[in-house]
């Protein structure tokens, strides 16, 4: 860490556009690549003394300003009263982005996970005491309506999606290339169209039943799957491995490891949460003996309810003081934790309610707390997320997924989770859920989110610095 001292400060972008942060101490260069990371924040011993390769143009990129600042140790947030403006405080134009085909098959490349554009974040006061219309609702309008949300494909459907499925495995395209363009539904387009206008708008929510993996088995359950997902939204990268197809499986890691373990990789329970996605779907591949079952939530109806019992805690809920875990998964120079709100407003005029929630990432975070990088949580935070997640438990609706069953859900309005679940002995198969994370542009009917990358087709997501785009066609 730094010692107490005054220190030569500069900031600048370097020949590639990266927002660098430079500092001279005791004679040696220090360097981050990260315009939220400030010499009050960034813990130095993990910056190599000279710049990573990329980076030796650093001293002389114009512009680099200068100045002169006094350091002792603190908590977050910066020392500083005022922070540069870097080129991820404003939104990205998604025609700036070139990338190599041969890394990315698409084309596009995820965006990957970022700290929200603070100057947008609105106060408490700007938020609905009220939220109306469709993206509100209670467990009791579907329980016993199936009709209202769960779609059974029929023979038609299901002859299409086989047929466009085995014309790609034979056109011999890697999976992480498919598009529309490759995967053509002539008909059922029209009914995927209305799907997603559903979960972006609407109730936030399907449940697609009678998909055949079974008869079809992993790999063509895989490309009909993502295929489908295609005419939802652009497929991103779910992990620091690039893995774009997941799977949701017990592989024994310990859930108490949560600083580094990802839970979707145990059996323990999920609590109410939602992914760095806009849209989120799960195929049931294989149910387990007991448990594992699903419940989701309205998180626009969780907000009023909030609003009318627990003003406090929706407050708190709004403002940018919570810190989420990127448990070792992010690039070169970036912070491994991200400064945030849960609840945000969109952009714009009558801006809607968002959500972004998991309290794994919240709770995980002990290593940077016990050296005074960031903040303990509060007495009013810890409240703040018990409440949550008891007002989400009580509102839930449950579902069972079934083997063949596709649940499609908003990452916006609806939040989600898992109970807790016991596996079948070998040699019978164990829960295992094909997962998708789907992203939609703003140029696309998406969301018009306080972040820089909203308006990029493969916005939000886990990138780790080039890594490219893997579909693995189960767990591993």
């Amino acid at each position: 860490m730094l010692k107490q001292g005054s220190y030569l400060y500069a900031y600048g972008t370097n020949i590639s556009g990266f927002a660098v942060y430079y500092v001279n101490i005791d004679g040696l260069s220090y360097i981050s690549l990260n315009a939220s990371t400030t010499i009050s924040n960034l813990n130095w011993t993990s910056i190599p003394p000279a710049p990573p390769p990329g980076l030796e143009a650093l001293p002389t990129a114009p512009p680099l300003i200068y100045k002169s600042v006094s350091y002792k140790p603190s908590m977050a947030p910066s020392l500083l009263d005022t922070q540069p403006m870097a080129p991820h405080h404003h939104l990205s134009s998604p025609a700036q982005k070139v990338v190599d085909r041969k890394i990315f098959p698409d084309g596009i490349k995820t965006s990957g996970q970022h700290p929200p554009l603070y100057d947008q974040l609105r106060p408490y006061s700007d938020f609905p005491q009220q939220i109306i219309g469709e993206t509100v609702w209670k467990a009791e309008d579907y329980a016993d309506n199936l009709e209202r949300w769960v779609h059974v494909f029929n023979a038609e459907e299901i002859n299409e999606l086989s047929a466009a499925a085995d014309k790609f495995i034979t056109d011999k395209i890697p999976l992480t290339g498919i598009t529309q363009d490759n995967f053509v539904l002539p008909k059922l387009s029209a009914l995927l169209g209305s799907i997603r206008a559903e979960i972006l708008n609407g109730k936030g929510f399907i449940l697609l039943k009678g998909f055949p993996v079974e008869k079809w088995g992993n790999h063509k359950s895989a490309v009909a799957y993502m295929g489908l997902g295609t005419y939802l939204g652009y497929f991103v990268s779910q992990n620091g491995r690039g893995h774009v197809l997941g799977h949701v499986k017990d592989l024994g890691d310990d859930p108490t490891q949560i600083d580094r373990v990802r839970i979707y990789r145990t059996n323990a329970r999920q609590f109410f949460h939602a992914d760095d996605s806009d849209i989120v779907g799960l195929l049931c591949i294989a149910r387990a003996l007991e448990g594992g079952e699903s419940d989701i939530v309205s998180s626009h109806h969780v907000w009023n309810t909030l609003q009318q019992e627990r003003p406090d805690v929706a407050e708190t809920l709004t403002k940018p003081i919570w810190y989420f875990d990127r448990k070792g998964e992010e690039s070169i120079g970036e912070d491994p934790y991200i400064r945030t709100s849960v609840f945000y407003l969109e952009r714009g005029a009558n801006g809607r309610v968002y959500s972004k929630w998991d309290p794994y990432y919240v709770k995980s975070l002990d290593r940077f707390m016990n050296v005074g990088l960031i903040p303990h949580l509060t007495a009013e935070q810890a409240e703040a997320a018990q409440v949550l997640e008891e007002t989400c438990h009580r509102l839930r609706l449950h579902m069972i997924l079934e083997v063949g069953d596709i649940q499609f859900l908003s990452n916006e309005h609806v939040l989600h989770a898992r109970t807790e679940y016991r596996d079948h002995a070998p040699p019978k198969p164990r829960r295992h859920l094909m997962r998708l994370w789907l992203a939609t542009p703003e140029s696309e009917g998406g969301w018009k989110l306080p972040f820089h990358d909203s308006a990029e087709k493969k916005r939000g997501g886990v990138q780790v610095n080039d890594q490219p785009p893997y579909a693995p066609l189960d767990a591993e």
